[in-house]
């Protein structure tokens, strides 16, 4: 869905249904820093922060972020410290009170299961935001964008507070070379702390071949596994094969990007199929198929819980409903390489126009690589960052053709967008699925709806089609 649009809110009220409600990993650090810069006018983060085991780092960030009565609507946004192998203190201790307060927040009033989504792709945040996570209590991690191989050895070391390393990918290392990031939590949260309970991992795949890949060892196995189409909202893998696209420039899926699904069942570990399986009916397939439900996004997304914007929010959710908006799997919008889908809303930087006249930055960086310099050092590089910059670090003119910036769109998405000292306000970038089907029949007559109406739907309750079978 994007960065903070499964929010706390979103998550909560999903998990009060007794389904998993889940919450966006990416960029909690940010979003808390900006959210104590606009005065939680509510309290609620600062209620969640005083929570935290350790009153010392909360003291901190709050004495470095927090504004009360909020900024003015012109004043930037302080910046956070960007990830890196070697992590500062205090960009690990924004990290893990990001991760902490928002999964705080997600389990109050209720006893259902929260989760939390994170990329596999931005190794050197997964350490510090896995651990705040864990700390409120978080019962699931989901992770894709990548094979999670380390993440099951990671929650072990965690849930008994034990120092961790992550390996970490570095573009053109030199041979034999092994990059990694730490985290020390005893050192961080200067107490002892009780073991905690271990959060199941469930791996985000997109080929039954990845799945066995992780099945295959007590190291790697996942708990279960959420199956991903290539028409779900954000990243989506690569088609298998040469690349080919259509005439909107999408890339073109074929039988052999099909999920063999008997094949994942047979593993004997719970999974979940996501990707246009919004209805009744498609749950009732997806159980006979042998998976334990369905994950939905978009539905979600456009919910009065959202996290969206909610002018942004009303806007898609009209479009959607007269069958204006257009959603598409952009092969070179994302920095990362990988199609990323795009809803084309005016005024976003979907628009051609808006994204010609957006200024370069890398401000935020989630999305940045680290790479091996000639020097032996370590740098880092994004095909959305300056050109010019990224050229004089080795990067392909290719890469930058189009490539939009992830990183501070979805933060606009949420009303959250950076605003530079020269005025420029940063323009929102929107992803959702590309099946908007099952909105007529969800909406109805009334064109907006809850979360638990999302819920009902799906399972058939009254007033909604019900499932057979």
């Amino acid at each position: 869905m994007g960065v903070g649009v499964s929010g706390w809110r979103l998550a909560r009220a999903v998990a009060r249904t007794g389904q998993l409600g889940v919450v966006s990993g990416v960029a909690l650090d940010a979003l808390l820093a900006r959210r104590l810069q606009e005065g939680d006018a509510d309290g609620c983060v600062r209620r969640a922060l005083a929570h935290f085991p350790a009153p010392e780092l909360v003291h901190r960030v709050l004495q470095r972020y927090y504004v009360a009565g909020g900024i003015s609507g012109t004043t930037p946004y302080r910046p956070v410290p960007r990830l890196g192998l070697r992590s500062r203190r205090a960009a690990q201790e924004l990290a893990i009170l990001g991760n902490f307060a928002e999964v705080f927040l997600a389990k109050q009033g209720h006893h259902g299961p929260v989760g939390v989504n994170y990329l596999e792709k931005i190794q050197m945040a997964t350490p510090a935001a896995v651990y705040g996570a864990m700390l409120a209590g978080v019962d699931y991690v989901l992770m894709g964008a990548g094979l999670p191989t380390e993440i099951p050895g990671l929650l072990d070391a965690l849930a008994e507070h034990r120092p961790v390393r992550l390996p970490v990918a570095v573009q053109a290392a030199a041979s034999g070379e092994r990059f990694q990031v730490s985290l020390d939590p005893p050192t961080l949260l200067g107490m002892p702390m009780p073991p905690m309970r271990r959060p199941r991992l469930l791996a985000i795949v997109s080929s039954a071949t990845l799945a066995v890949y992780l099945a295959r060892d007590d190291a790697t196995r996942p708990d279960g596994f959420v199956v991903e189409t290539p028409i779900a909202g954000g990243h989506s893998a690569r088609p298998r094969g040469p690349l080919k696209l259509s005439a909107d420039g999408e890339p073109v899926y074929g039988p052999r990007d099909h999920v063999d699904l008997p094949r994942i069942a047979a593993l004997g570990l719970p999974f979940w199929i996501a990707g246009g399986r919004c209805g009744p009916e498609h749950l009732t397939a997806v159980h006979a198929a042998g998976a334990a439900g369905v994950q939905v996004g978009t539905a979600f997304a456009l919910c009065r819980e959202s996290g969206l914007d909610p002018t942004l929010r009303r806007s898609l959710l009209d479009e959607a409903l007269r069958g204006a908006l257009v959603v598409r799997n952009h092969a070179g919008a994302s920095p990362t390489g990988f199609p990323f889908k795009v809803a084309h809303l005016a005024g976003t930087a979907a628009d051609e126009d808006v994204y010609a006249d957006r200024p370069r930055h890398c401000d935020l960086g989630y999305l940045r690589v680290p790479y091996q310099r000639t020097d032996g050092r370590v740098g880092y590089r994004c095909p959305a960052e300056p050109v010019g910059e990224y050229l004089r670090k080795g990067g392909s003119i290719e890469d930058t053709v189009g490539s939009r910036c992830l990183c501070n769109g979805l933060v606009a998405g949420i009303g959250l967008g950076q605003r530079r000292p020269d005025g420029y306000v940063e323009p929102p970038l929107l992803t959702l699925g590309q099946d908007l089907t099952f909105l007529p029949e969800l909406a109805g007559t009334g064109d907006d709806y809850h979360a638990r109406d999302v819920i009902d739907y799906l399972l058939g309750a009254e007033g909604y089609p019900r499932a057979t079978g």
